[in-house]
């Protein structure tokens, strides 16, 4: 993707952008890949050696640490109460909401299909099952899964030799 299409964006070293994606006001961290198909939008940042895959949406306020897969069409929510218009019937505008952050710690990998609500945080190493509704905090070491998702195994962590 040449330069002059991507409107104040953020990019590391050697990161590689497919065809058909949207990007605004993010940062993008060295060595990362990011997918067909998909959209990050301003104020999200992605960490190092992350592979975000095809058809994946990253809102406004989602933080993606270092080293972080992320499967084909997830979706991660900033807001916890979306409304078209007002009470008085006028559309919203920025002005009418908060964006509630996200947050996917350091090696976390999220499954295809999965949706993560606002203001959570994935833990270190976590894995979130495909088709998962990830509704509250997932702590580190962890495989979660289902609707909503619940800790199903622990993960033995690796200690460096």
């Amino acid at each position: 993707m040449e330069k002059k299409n991507i409107n104040n964006v953020k990019l590391g070293q050697d990161v590689k952008i497919f065809d058909f994606v949207n990007l605004y006001g993010c940062s993008i961290d060295d060595n990362t890949k990011v997918g067909t198909f998909v959209e990050i939008q301003k104020n999200a940042t992605i960490g190092k050696n992350c592979k975000i895959s095809s058809h994946t949406f990253i809102c406004e306020g989602v933080h993606v640490g270092d080293n972080v897969f992320v499967g084909h069409n997830v979706t991660f929510i900033n807001d916890k109460n979306p409304r078209s218009v007002n009470v008085d019937g006028s559309m919203q505008t920025e002005a009418d909401w908060a964006v509630e952050e996200t947050f996917v710690k350091k090696g976390a990998s999220i499954g295809s299909s999965a949706t993560i609500m606002c203001g959570v945080t994935v833990g270190e190493n976590a894995i979130v099952g495909a088709g998962a509704v990830v509704t509250k905090d997932v702590p580190p070491n962890t495989i979660v899964a289902g609707v909503p998702a619940k800790v199903i195994k622990e993960i033995a962590v690796e200690t460096e030799k």
